[in-house]
């Protein structure tokens, strides 16, 4: 017998909904909501792909009122207004449907359900096998042996046992079950008092409504009998409403159902502008090789007439692969160079010596093009450079004439983008798919070293890098120079990339028996508090249980404010810290969460990351992640560790300086205060840091209406609070929150700030303005942040784009100052041939390694450096200290 055809009919308006409220907010870097679109077609691609429907239609509800709404005003009454931030995504959505060359119905006075009911009964009788997509249990009613429900996101399908499994009944009795329990989802009253218990057991007896309501005199459950009685015309129109018109008056063609593909080219456009790399892969097709120029170089004649050509060129892109992508580590594999848009050489490289092997020796290799890059008259183009000049460097290269960097200059481009991946660029400038590194060299225990790969899947990586960057520079470098950000990556990220390597490779040492000293207290300090949880709670319980931890707060000592998640109620540091306020318990699990978070993040996992080689640690700075321009850090996160918590001193007093040598920290003092001064030309900002009085007093003095030696320290950390929050755009709900006061209060304290200082209220306004007019804000170096949520309707979007819009330009100012200090300060070092190190980078401190004698050379340097980095109406202040360790550097 020939296969039976199988359709499928998807709910698209049931998994837009679905696919919304499962996946938490995403955005592309312009502000468009997508994580309904992404859910939605991660659906579509299961049902294709694992499914391969021979026919395929989606159908979808429209806004108008249908046919059930004329009987029962009150259907679906209760249901919200769509979500403002769904509202963008559905054309999108369509648009998606549309790539897929899937039909998409619709009718007015008609919902999707009733639709796929019409369809589906026309076309099981015409021997199709048809599969309806929904997680909707209104459309079980249709199900049989030819007809199915499958919940892609549950993996589950219903056939008639099914049905019965997850209702009770059958699915011909489907609309009778529903009309007794009614559905809260659709505002279906059903009959008050009858749950799915009681309507299974009915419908068991009777059968059906109709013979139920003949029957009344047998029911007996007297309240049950009571509430039938009383709502007998509401279970009949209950029934009536979720029941399926399957002879909706609908035209078309079955055969327009067919699959055939998707419009691979459409798709990838609307994949392009949502950002959605992942399926943007799937539908980009991979160039062959053999059609791209690639050469293998293996033998000497062949590495002559490569470097022969490098010699001649004025401009080349590189790559170095190496065995691993853990720079400190890494050693060389292979080497690639691209010098033109249709040429690309390979060269494997070996740590074996002689003349016969196939890969040629990485020291004689280094040796012969060392003198090309170092050769600061050949412009070399890198993606992720700083890998390249840190291994180079370890080799004895001083890799020079960096003119671009793809990762950098797509990052300068739009920073809120997701990723900055030589793939994601290629995909997006050339519509070109490359495999990852991490492809290659698998996950888990499939994972091998690069070296390790075979050697023609090498080649083809390493010259697709180097293709690429080379072809990915030049437009990148004029959307640089359109946008205005030249002069922010000549002169101040590629300098700093050098400078970042140079850190990394300097490390911090670590005196790991100071932490296993430091490891045992904590776990005193928690032992401690672990007792006395248990004394405030009243019995003993798994303290990192959030689901255990809420019980003990809300149910046995039932404490206010109970807020409860799908896997039970919320203990996350808001809801603790608000009810710390009332009871002592909140307050000792944060300190013990603090000190737990602390002794496996730091004090336990540094000496894990100690290099054997060095005995020091090397974090990656990472120069390409944060939308501000901050540099992060990783492996370890050095951002995180807390500066004034004596617990947070004690890790600092791991970090020490080698012997002779000392710790010396430099720290911008109130540096985004300054630069609000600064960009807002506020007089009594600028009085106050001109005459450098304590701002946070003189804020106070001004609120207050007090002269400063009469404010108390309650006063001055109110205004500080206030300060701080102007700078991060904070709402009265916000400083009320922050100081524990009524939001009334609050928008008094806010007001009268603002009276006081009119040239920040002048500036805030004017930033906002502006903001909502470009939808974007830039830092004094013309460092921008797209803020398109900014126009938002939807209220917290925007809301959050004006609170950026504010500390942006403050926060990437401060940025950028840091960088810049650290250029000139790395360059005089440099000049004045000391043997100072910078070692770590932490927000707006500076750490460095010195030799004891270089100590009053060295303030001097970084504090005019630090100081004098820019011209601004006030002065920059920074603050010195050193000492043994870094703590002691505080």
């Amino acid at each position: 017998m020939p296969k039976q055809k199988t359709l499928f009919l998807i709910d698209g308006s049931s998994y837009i909904y679905r696919a919304f409220f499962a996946l938490p907010h995403l955005s592309n870097s312009y502000g468009l909501p997508t994580n309904a679109i992404y859910g939605f077609t991660t659906m579509l691609l299961k049902v294709i792909n694992d499914y391969k429907p021979d026919y395929l239609a989606i159908v979808f509800d429209t806004p108008a009122p249908t046919f059930r709404h004329e009987v029962y005003q009150e259907y679906k009454a209760n249901r919200p207004e769509m979500p403002d931030n769904l509202i963008p995504q559905i054309p999108h959505i369509k648009s998606v449907v549309d790539g897929f060359n899937i039909p998409a119905l619709e009718k007015e006075g008609f919902e999707a359900d009733d639709l796929i009911g019409t369809i589906s009964r026309a076309e099981e009788k015409k021997g199709m096998k048809i599969t309806i997509v929904t997680g909707d249990k209104d459309l079980l009613q249709l199900v049989n042996n030819n007809i199915t429900v499958l919940d892609t996101m549950k993996d589950k399908r219903f056939d008639p046992k099914g049905v019965v499994d997850r209702l009770g009944v059958e699915p011909e009795k489907a609309t009778d079950f529903l009309g007794l329990v009614g559905d809260s989802s659709d505002n279906v009253p059903g009959v008050p008092g009858i749950g799915k218990k009681t309507a299974v057991k009915l419908i068991e007896e009777y059968g059906d409504i109709a013979n139920l309501l003949k029957n009344l005199e047998n029911i007996s459950h007297k309240k049950v009998k009571e509430n039938i009685i009383k709502f007998a015309d509401q279970a009949l129109l209950s029934k009536q409403l979720v029941t399926l018109d399957t002879q909706v008056p609908l035209e078309y063609k079955i055969e327009d159902f067919k699959t055939s593909g998707p419009n691979e080219e459409k798709l990838k456009e609307i994949f392009k502008e949502l950002e959605f790399t992942k399926f943007l892969k799937e539908f980009t097709s991979r160039k062959t090789p053999s059609d791209e120029g690639y050469s293998l170089i293996t033998g000497k004649e062949g590495f002559e007439k490569m470097l022969s050509q490098l010699r001649e060129t004025r401009e080349c892109a590189f790559n170095l692969i190496t065995t691993t992508q853990d720079t400190i580590r890494a050693k060389p594999a292979g080497i690639s160079f691209s010098c033109s848009d249709d040429q690309a050489f390979y060269l494997p490289l070996a740590e074996k010596k002689g003349e016969d092997e196939e890969y040629l020796n990485i020291a004689w290799v280094f040796e012969q093009i060392k003198p090309i890059l170092e050769d600061e008259h050949i412009k070399k183009y890198g993606h992720n450079s700083k890998h390249e000049v840190i291994v180079f460097k370890r080799y004895g290269i001083n890799l020079k004439g960096i003119a671009c960097d793809t990762m950098i200059a797509s990052y300068l481009i739009n920073p809120s983008r997701h990723s900055h991946s030589l793939e994601d660029i290629a995909l997006e400038l050339f519509d070109q798919k490359i495999t990852t590194y991490k492809e290659i060299v698998g996950t888990g225990k499939k994972e091998q070293t690069f070296d390790q790969v075979e050697i023609s899947q090498a080649m083809t990586y390493g010259c697709e890098c180097s293709n690429l960057t080379l072809k990915a520079t030049k437009p990148l470098l004029h959307n640089l120079s359109h946008e205005g950000f030249s002069e922010l990556f000549y002169q101040v990220e590629l300098p700093l990339l050098e400078v970042l390597a140079r850190m990394e490779m300097n490390g911090v040492k670590i005196d790991t028996a100071r932490l296993k000293t430091i490891s045992q207290e904590f776990e005193g300090i928690l032992n401690t508090s672990t007792e006395k949880i248990y004394q405030m709670a009243g019995e003993e319980f798994n303290i990192n249980s959030p689901q255990q931890l809420g019980k003990i707060l809300f149910e046995r000592l039932k404490l206010p404010g109970a807020k409860k998640t799908k896997t039970g109620y919320s203990t996350d540091i808001g809801v603790l810290t608000k009810l710390a306020r009332v009871h002592p318990l909140p307050d000792e699990i944060l300190g013990y969460r603090s000190i737990n978070k602390l002794k496996s993040t730091y004090v336990d996992a540094l000496p894990g990351l100690v290099n054997p080689d060095t005995g020091r640690i090397h974090t990656s700075y990472n120069q390409t992640v944060t939308a501000t321009g901050r540099l992060s850090s990783s492996n370890p996160n050095l951002q995180n560790i807390p500066i004034r918590s004596q617990e947070g001193r004690r890790i600092r007093e791991a970090f020490i300086a080698e012997t002779g040598c000392i710790i010396l920290s430099a720290d911008y003092s109130q540096i985004e205060l300054r630069i609000l001064a600064h960009l807002s030309q506020d007089q009594i900002l600028i009085e106050s840091f001109k005459h450098n009085e304590d701002i946070h007093t003189r804020t106070a003095a001004e609120m207050f209406g007090l002269l400063p030696n009469l404010v108390t320290d309650q006063m001055r950390r109110e205004a500080k609070v206030i300060n701080f929050g102007i700078i991060y755009g904070m709402s009265s709900y916000g400083l009320a929150k922050e100081l524990g006061i009524s939001p009334k209060a609050a928008g008094a304290f806010i007001d009268n700030y603002f009276q006081k200082y009119q040239g920040v209220k002048t500036y805030i306004d004017s930033v906002l303005i502006e903001a909502k007019k470009k939808e974007h804000v830039s830092t004094l170096m013309k460092r921008r942040r797209y803020l398109p949520e900014i126009n938002s309707k939807n209220m917290a979007a925007r809301q959050f784009a004006e609170r950026t819009a504010i500390n942006a330009p403050i926060q990437g100012t401060a940025s950028d100052l840091i960088k810049v200090a650290m250029i000139n300060i790395t360059n005089r070092i440099n000049k004045e041939d000391l043997r100072t190190k910078m070692i770590m980078q932490v927000h707006d401190e500076l750490v460095f390694e010195l030799p004891e004698k270089e100590l009053n050379a060295v303030k001097q340097l970084v504090q005019e450096e630090m100081e004098n980095v820019v011209e601004m109406t006030v002065p920059l202040k920074v603050g010195i200290h050193w000492g043994k360790n870094w703590s002691e550097a505080h």
